[in-house]
């Protein structure tokens, strides 16, 4: 795992075939995160890295990271469903994400626009997580299991009970995976690709 900021800034996150490379997704948005990173360290918050990226916490809470994407470099704000955002800034990056919110920053022009807002975003993130507020994520239940999962559990009880022992985030993972696919067929097959994986009690993306 890479030391420290400087080093993510120069070489990548560490987590791909592409650390090090010219080819990393750092290199494009190096000024920018730059730029990011000396805003949000006049905050106040404390930097480290975590999951490969610089990461903002304040009294051992973690309040945001700044990364790179291929497309956009971003602030994301772990509980930012809980901002106020009333100028509808922050985007979800995905379909999926519960909790997160970022600013996607794709020029100078769009890192301009925002400044104003960065710091301000912040100091709300900070006072939110001292506050205790909880950001009300779904359940395993509360998500869709496929009628093929459904089967297997019926064909193979401990496949089930293999199942059932994971996290719950390990879990949704699953559920949302093989849910996705469209055809019967492709269901099927990502689930029993995954059983070996299941039964060794390790998630998706493990």
């Amino acid at each position: 795992m890479i030391p420290d900021v400087d080093t993510y800034l120069i070489d990548g996150c560490g987590r791909c075939k592409l650390f090090a490379t010219p080819e990393c997704k750092v290199n494009p948005w190096r000024d920018l995160l730059t730029e990011l990173r000396a805003l949000i360290l006049e905050t106040g918050l404390t930097e480290e890295i975590k999951w490969g990226v610089p990461c903002y916490t304040d009294k051992g809470k973690n309040i945001l990271i700044i990364s790179a994407f291929k497309d956009y470099c971003c602030v994301s704000f772990f509980k930012g469903t809980l901002l106020k955002d009333e100028p509808n800034l922050l985007v979800k990056q995905g379909e999926n994400v519960q909790a997160a919110r970022l600013f996607k920053i794709r020029s100078n022009e769009d890192l301009e626009r925002l400044r104003p807002y960065i710091k301000p975003y912040v100091f709300e993130a900070i006072e939110i997580e001292r506050s205790g507020k909880e950001v009300k994520k779904k359940k395993t239940s509360d998500y869709n299991v496929p009628e093929e999962l459904i089967a297997e559990f019926k064909n193979d009880h401990n496949f089930k009970e293999a199942f059932e022992s994971l996290t719950p985030g390990r879990q949704k993972g699953y559920l949302l995976y093989f849910s996705s696919a469209k055809q019967a067929k492709t269901r099927t097959d990502r689930i029993l690709k995954y059983k070996d994986k299941i039964f060794d009690g390790k998630g998706f993306h493990d």
